[in-house]
């Protein structure tokens, strides 16, 4: 299951909340990135790492991406699970779409979203909005996410 949508629409709340519902692990996008550019590489890794080798039973082992350091710190592992909640921008593109048992899209107005991320994120993230904004506008003109989600919320 993928919970997909823009910056600060309310993914991470949703997914802790679906995963702790049906006893599955999170796999965060925040973790695949390979940086404020690396939202298409965290795709190649979400497919690479997670979902791929799930699909033929073997463990599922990813490193985590860290942003104080600007490299790839420890590795993680998800074996034996029967259901897996990958939330973030990502989470639903068309090289995971196979893999997915649904995809979820969050949506919310764009001084919403802004206000929650940097409430969330703090100033870490404020020089590096727009930068973002400009590959998720590509990544979702090039996806259609929201059109292939089967669950579609409004966050605010």
């Amino acid at each position: 299951m993928a919970v997909e949508g823009r910056s600060g629409s309310g993914k991470t709340t949703l997914a802790a909340a679906l995963a702790a519902e049906i006893a599955a692990p999170v796999v965060r996008m925040d973790d695949l990135y390979e940086g404020w550019d690396g939202l298409l590489a965290g795709v190649h890794r979400l497919v690479e790492w997670v979902l791929s080798p799930l699909a033929r039973g073997r463990p599922a082992r990813w490193r985590r991406y860290d942003w104080e350091r600007f490299r790839y710190a420890e590795w993680h592992e998800a074996r034996g699970v029967d259901a897996l909640v990958v939330e973030g921008v990502g989470s639903g593109a068309r090289q995971a779409w196979p893999y997915l048992s649904g995809l979820v899209w969050l949506e919310a107005d764009d001084a919403v979203r802004r206000a929650r991320a940097l409430q969330r994120d703090g100033e870490m993230y404020a020089p590096h909005w727009e930068r973002w904004a400009a590959q998720e506008e590509r990544y979702y003109a090039a996806h259609d996410v929201r059109s292939r989600a089967g669950i579609r919320i409004v966050t605010g």
